[in-house]
């Protein structure tokens, strides 16, 4: 090889080490590269490690010092407990689930002075067998072993009921246990003697106070007796005085004093009512009696100053309920004479009504009795209500007030309620109303089976014309209960209009709403027969009526339900009897039409026929001819001011819906254009007719809605239409 070629091969492989070196150098420097990141990301973990590590130690010193801080908290919390624990003078004790003590105040180890064994870890019951058998509690008839077993079992209640004992030194301990959420228990021994000294105090004074009551209210039962006897004369001989020839001047002054003496007498009999309860010298008297004639005798007595007033009085006794029971009438009528005549006098519009409902036992032998008495009168303030029944407490206390009294009606009415074993209460809105209402139970007198009492059967349907709201919504739950179909109407013109379709009418006669003696003849000229019962609270009204007037029965106001029923059957039975004797009245005929020629045309072409006919000026008129005419026919005009014969046709078959009857109406009209009778027609209306009215149209249409009912309208036969089926 030569010289040239041994150079050339050094030459490539030191090129080629060359080469190598300089890829290891490229390794060597990126493995640092990378170990260097390694190192500077390792760097950067230490950094954070040591940063948290810091904040541990910072947070555990914070926690340490916390709870250090709690605990001094806690230790101060619980020193400062146990010293006001320590300080109280009634005993406090700690026991766990065991009953084992684990701590207790002075005052409670002061209990069990000189003896050592009673410390935190004895238990309860062995602390009360020591208190017990060593003569600490007092334990009057009740052995120790008796007490501790007592005690005992009253330990493992979930909520023990206080025990009182009396120690040994005449002092008083009221013991509280109460178990916490855990099993642990508190025990509270409070020292009562101070409360037990002044109840005892109480007691002997209310002692003497309630006979010092009882002498003085023995006193005034005396003197308020004493007084009466006199006033009764004085009373007596101003009526018989009054009885004899007078002046005007002397009769003033006899009713004078009769007057001043009657008032004067009712406030010496409340007192003396009232001083006899007090001096607990009134019994029960127990006979057998009609709680409703009860109720009604009462009203009675306050009918002239309530009708004075205007106020009306209802009763309204459950027709369910018996009216006889066993019990004092006496202070039952003295009971219901207070709270109707505080009605009567506090109410200055509107109503006073007794309502009565009740509950009969299973059998049958007894019945719990609810009466409220309520009134529309000025009302009781809410502050007052409470008080409302204490002795001469009245609503208006001022100098000035508008209602005398002595303000004992209501503490008396309380106290005989409470005597027949009773509960009264009273509810007031002002201005609005006052309900008093008391609860008694009574034995019943009488068979129940037989309530309520059936109306005749011929009373099917019963009109009540009434404009009172109160009054007609009584008589419809009574008339319904007792199995009659019941319509309420408040207008008499709407009475007459309804008054052929049923069998008995109730008028509510007032002196400005419904007019029973005006109904009756009214319905007597419209040829209706339907007898009426008139409810009156003035009987004077209906003096000297007609033996053949509609008015077959009067009935004072309030009723009872034995003369509602009386006065139901004999106003049902006369008009039974006048019904058999029918006459026939001729039949009415009602033209609306606005157009004087075309009324004077139709009174020209009827005249012949025996008919009634009245004239109607529009739709209006028509509407409200209607119901006051009560027509058998209607011929209706289509074209009329205010309201035209549609809507008016529309209006009429609307009050038919009440009525349940219907009227036939035949459209007259100048119209025909095509379409016109369709139209008309879908109104209610029953024909149609257009002008000029001819005669022969006119009778068909009579003659096929004649019925046979009222007199013939063709008296004559040639005036029949050819084609007339009537």
């Amino acid at each position: 090889m030569s010289l040239a070629q041994k150079l050339a091969d050094e030459r490539r492989a030191r090129l080629a080490a060359e080469r190598l070196l300089e890829l290891k150098k490229r390794e060597l420097y990126a493995a640092n590269r990378k170990l260097g990141k390694h190192a500077a990301q390792l760097s950067n973990e230490i950094v954070e490690t040591r940063a948290e590590y810091e904040t541990v130690v910072n947070e555990n010193k914070k926690v340490r010092h916390d709870l250090e801080t709690a605990k001094e908290r806690a230790d101060q919390a619980e020193r400062r407990l146990w010293h006001s624990i320590a300080t109280i003078r009634d005993g406090f004790a700690f026991f766990d689930a065991q009953g084992k003590m684990i701590a207790a105040n002075p005052a409670y180890l002061a209990i069990f002075e000189g003896a050592d064994h009673v410390k935190p870890g004895i238990s309860y019951q062995e602390i009360m067998e020591f208190a017990a058998h060593e003569g600490l509690f007092v334990l009057e008839d009740t052995s120790p072993d008796d007490w501790c077993n007592m005690m005992e079992q009253r330990w493992h209640e979930d909520e023990p009921e206080p025990v009182i004992v009396r120690l040994w030194n005449e002092e008083f301990l009221k013991l509280i246990d109460q178990r916490d959420q855990g099993e642990d228990r508190a025990s509270l021994a409070l020292n009562i003697t101070d409360s037990v000294r002044k109840e005892a105090e109480l007691q002997h004074a209310r002692q003497e106070a309630e006979a010092a009551s009882q002498a003085k209210s023995a006193f005034l039962a005396n003197m308020s007796h004493e007084l009466r006897t006199p006033m009764n004369g004085v009373v007596g001989m101003a009526s018989l005085l009054m009885d004899t020839s007078l002046s005007e001047e002397q009769r003033l002054f006899a009713s004078t004093i009769k007057n001043s003496g009657e008032a004067l007498l009712s406030i010496i009999n409340d007192v003396l009512d009232y001083s006899k309860l007090g001096a607990e010298n009134v019994g029960l008297r127990t006979e057998p009696f009609d709680l409703e004639r009860c109720i009604h005798e009462v009203m009675t007595l306050h009918q002239v100053s309530a009708r004075e007033k205007g106020v009306e009085l209802l009763v309204d006794y459950d027709l369910f309920l018996p009216t006889k029971f066993v019990g004092d009438i006496g202070r039952m009528r003295q009971i219901l004479t207070h709270l109707i005549g505080n009605g009567v006098k506090f109410t200055h519009h509107g109503h006073v009504q007794v309502q009565v409902v009740g509950v009969i036992t299973n059998d049958g032998s007894e019945a719990v009795i609810h009466v409220t008495v309520q009134d529309t009168g000025i009302g009781i303030p809410e502050e007052k209500l409470e008080h409302i029944f204490g002795e001469f407490n009245q609503v208006d206390t001022s100098q000035n007030r508008e209602f005398e009294g002595t303000g004992l009606g209501l503490a008396l009415t309380k106290q005989l309620v409470g005597l027949m074993s009773g509960e009264i209460w009273v509810d007031s809105v002002i201005a609005e109303g006052t309900s008093f209402g008391f609860r008694l139970s009574m034995p019943i007198e009488e068979d129940c089976e037989q309530l309520p009492i059936p109306l005749p059967d011929t009373v099917q349907h019963v009109l009540v014309a009434s404009d009172m709201e109160v009054n007609s919504d009584l008589l419809h739950k009574q008339l319904e209960q007792m199995g009659a179909t019941v319509t309420i109407c408040t207008d008499q013109t709407q009475v007459l209009l309804l008054a052929p379709h049923v069998d008995l009418i109730l008028a509510d006669h007032t002196p400005s709403g419904i007019n029973a003696r005006d109904l009756g003849a009214e319905m007597q000229k419209m040829e209706i027969s339907t007898p009426i019962l008139a409810l009156t609270s003035d009987l004077k009204v209906f003096a000297g009526m007609e033996k053949d007037s509609l008015v077959k029965a009067i009935l004072q106001k309030p009723g009872s339900r034995a003369e509602l029923n009386l006065g139901i059957a004999k106003a049902a039975n006369a008009g039974a009897s006048q019904r058999r004797k029918p006459t026939k009245r001729r039949m009415r005929v009602l033209s609306a039409e606005d157009n004087k020629t075309n009324r004077l045309v139709l009174e020209k072409l009827l005249k012949p026929l025996d008919i009634e006919l009245e004239f109607a000026h529009d739709g209006v008129e028509a509407v409200e001819k209607f119901q006051s005419y009560a027509p058998d026919l209607i011929f209706m005009d289509i074209s009329m001011p205010r309201m035209d014969g549609t809507e008016a046709t529309q209006k009429i078959r609307d009050l038919e819906m009440i009525t349940k009857g219907h009227v036939p109406i035949v459209a007259l009209t100048a119209l025909a254009n095509e379409g016109d009778e369709e139209h008309i027609l879908s109104h209610g209306l029953d024909r149609y007719l257009t002008k000029p009215l001819r005669k022969k149209e006119i009778f068909k249409v009579i003659a096929e809605i004649y019925t046979g009912d009222t007199v013939d309208p063709f008296p004559q036969p040639e005036e029949l239409p050819l084609q007339a089926s009537g």
